[in-house]
């Protein structure tokens, strides 16, 4: 009785995080979805601008727009090890040559889905620079290894008491972040289980690099656990991929874009706003809801600006790299070496 209450109460509030307030529900992509389709390869990190309720609290967080990731593995009939293909058949059925990704997601662990579930949404790619295709295989093999892993909750708290600028308890204190456990993990979250895949073939997304006496590089993976979606934005091992939505071509000057002279002073982002919401109903909608938005903005700048300022004042080269400064704790509070992955 006492589970079955739990686990109804644990569902509504996964529901009510996974919902898109009103205020999310008009946005819409800059990016052309289809040439990006053209030239995504296998391996590829796709970062996803969230709208619901959890990508909000995520954004507050990591101080970034980016709040989920996702492994690009291809279509079915993409996949080349018959091992992969078969573990990934077992979780999709649908069509073969339909575009696929692996995501870790709130409420449903890690699974397979179809890119086009998120062609509406705001995306960008960040490619790893000089993968081989071997390791392309590889790493898709291993991301789907973790099919059926079960969204590890627990860590997220414990992320977000790790990277909150302000802790009434230590940061390290039963936190699940600095567990070394071998073999595979039983829960995790969408930017870890994509570092693992990456870590298995090790390629560097960021890592630590100690320098000795003699000048020689050594080079130390970061705890996958600590990984977030802007890390592969940030890291320089990646190559950013943009594909907007109406691109200025060779032929074409940003001069001669249409641009209205009118300002919008109540949008919060780049927006494309269709044709059917250009009545005076609509308008007067977009003018209530901005109002209620800009509310909430502000309270959430107010929480931004707050963490980013205490941030700054624990970093000195780089004051605005929430992942540098990640870096930094971790050089400073690792006990012992970082257990090896397993392959």
């Amino acid at each position: 009785m006492f589970n079955s209450l739990r686990n109804a109460l644990w569902e509504n509030i996964v529901g009510w995080l996974n919902d898109i307030p009103k205020s999310n529900q008009n946005m819409q992509a800059i990016n052309n979805y289809e040439d990006m389709l053209r030239n995504l390869r296998p391996a590829d990190v796709i970062l996803f601008e969230g709208k619901a309720r959890v990508s909000e609290v995520i954004k507050i967080i990591t101080l970034s727009p980016w709040t989920h990731a996702a492994l690009y593995i291809g279509s079915l009939n993409e996949i080349t090890n018959p091992e992969t293909k078969s573990i990934v058949k077992q979780h999709f059925d649908g069509d073969p040559d339909e575009p696929l990704i692996a995501e870790s997601l709130l409420g449903f662990g890690t699974v397979v889905n179809k890119l086009s579930d998120y062609k509406n949404d705001n995306l960008r790619v960040c490619r790893p620079e000089g993968l081989s295709v071997e390791d392309q295989n590889e790493v898709v093999g291993f991301a789907a290894e973790h099919l059926g892993i079960e969204y590890d909750v627990r860590q997220l708290l414990d992320l977000a008491r790790f990277m909150f600028p302000y802790a009434v308890l230590p940061r390290q204190w039963r936190s699940s972040l600095f567990q070394h456990n071998a073999g595979r993990p039983t829960n995790i979250v969408c930017s870890s289980m994509i570092a693992r895949c990456f870590h298995s073939v090790h390629y560097p997304i960021l890592p630590t690099i100690e320098g000795d006496h003699k000048d020689q590089l050594k080079f130390h993976k970061r705890n996958f656990r600590l990984f977030v979606p802007s890390d592969f934005d940030y890291s320089p091992y990646f190559d950013v991929l943009k594909f907007p939505a109406w691109p200025i071509s060779l032929s074409q000057s940003y001069r001669d874009l249409p641009w209205h002279e009118e300002h919008i002073e109540t949008a919060l982002k780049p927006q494309i706003i269709s044709s059917d919401d250009s009545n005076d109903k609509s308008n007067n909608d977009e003018i209530d809801n901005g109002a209620d938005t800009d509310d909430q903005k502000n309270d959430l700048v107010g929480v931004s600006n707050t963490a980013t300022v205490t941030i700054e004042e624990n970093q000195t080269e780089n004051k605005n790299s929430t992942a540098s400064f990640l870096e930094t704790l971790i050089k400073k509070t690792r006990s012992k070496p970082e257990t090896k992955l397993p392959t």
